[in-house]
């Protein structure tokens, strides 16, 4: 096996101190239950930023993961941040992570690639590093998508939480880090997850506000359909590459959006559930964030640790998907 160029030096993740349980929707006047929601989704609860924004996120996932590589913040060549909800479009949200961090010599900029988003920032991280570019990375996974979720829509407004999930990656100079990885998108269907107005082809007006489609909009059966098939896909191209089998991989760590996704996706690679990594109960959907942080977790716990093979594996709005076999 031809030996790696990158490997996950040390992980962190962020969240906000609120957490609002299924319980919680009734005061805001959303007509649901705890049972409607687990049943559908498998979700219980998520994080919702009250006073945190999303940089405050990335910097606490990101100073836990740099703290854990032994890595200063002048030792990073490049951050690479997958969000689809920024503090702000104009600069990216890469470069206030990097103010915040003290990151100067750094090269910094976003990726958008949603839910996707942080195995597409490895992914990059890594092509840079594999040209010379880089030698220690800094990749990032944030969102704080209750700033953009319609609070009046039951259909979303019970899915998504918030959060950050981090990770260094350094050249590596032994048979571990990254064996493979795979990316995919088709443009051809994100209407089917976005947010239709808010943006340079329809900006803020009073009409925008009214229509309240400057908030995500999703066609849920849709959406579901295509992540089974694109991560299910994934899974199998990412293992066919690192010439492994899901009797190979000591974990998954699929994209946290709903339970019978996850379910459907670890049935396609043939990787038993109890060798598959869910805390879409206590999160929810944190896009961008919900790969790094269930990752940081797994490790933290004990369930993988050095020498575990892990699989990574995501699909979102754009439709976007991609999927990574680690070993750590």
């Amino acid at each position: 096996m031809k030996r790696p160029i990158a490997y996950f030096a040390g992980t962190g993740r962020g969240v906000p101190s609120t957490v609002m349980t299924n319980f919680d929707f009734a005061a805001i006047g959303i007509d649901t239950t705890d049972e409607w929601i687990v049943e559908r989704t498998g979700i219980k609860q998520r994080h919702i930023a009250k006073t945190e924004n999303a940089t405050d996120l990335a910097a606490a996932a990101s100073r836990k993961a740099m703290e854990k590589a032994g890595v200063q913040p002048g030792e990073l060549d490049i951050i690479v941040l997958g969000t689809a909800s920024p503090d702000r479009l104009l600069p990216s949200a890469a470069v206030d992570l990097q103010a915040s961090l003290g990151a100067s010599r750094a090269a910094a900029f976003d990726v958008g690639a949603a839910c996707s988003g942080f195995i597409y920032s490895a992914t990059v991280a890594e092509g840079l590093m594999a040209t010379g570019n880089a030698d220690t990375a800094l990749i990032v996974g944030v969102e704080k998508l209750s700033a953009i979720t319609d609070w009046t829509d039951r259909a979303t407004c019970v899915l998504f939480g918030d959060g950050a999930g981090a990770a260094v990656l350094k050249r590596s100079k032994q048979q571990k880090g990254i064996l493979s990885t795979f990316v995919r998108s088709d443009g051809s269907l994100g209407d089917l997850l976005c947010r239709p107005a808010g943006g340079a082809a329809k900006p803020f007006s009073s009409d925008v506000l009214a229509e309240r489609s400057q908030y995500i909009k999703m066609n849920g059966r849709e959406v579901f359909k295509n992540a089974v098939r694109s991560m299910s896909e994934a899974a199998t191209r990412a293992l066919d590459s690192a010439k492994l089998t899901g009797a190979d991989i000591d974990l998954m760590i699929p994209h946290q959006a709903n339970i019978r996704i996850i379910e459907a996706t670890a049935k396609h690679a043939n990787i038993p559930m109890a060798k598959v990594y869910v805390n879409v109960d206590r999160y929810g959907n944190t896009s961008a964030a919900s790969v790094p942080i269930a990752l940081d977790e797994a490790i933290e716990r004990g369930v993988v640790g050095e020498g575990s093979t892990v699989l990574l594996v995501a699909f979102g709005a754009g439709f976007t998907w991609g999927s990574m076999v680690v070993r750590l």
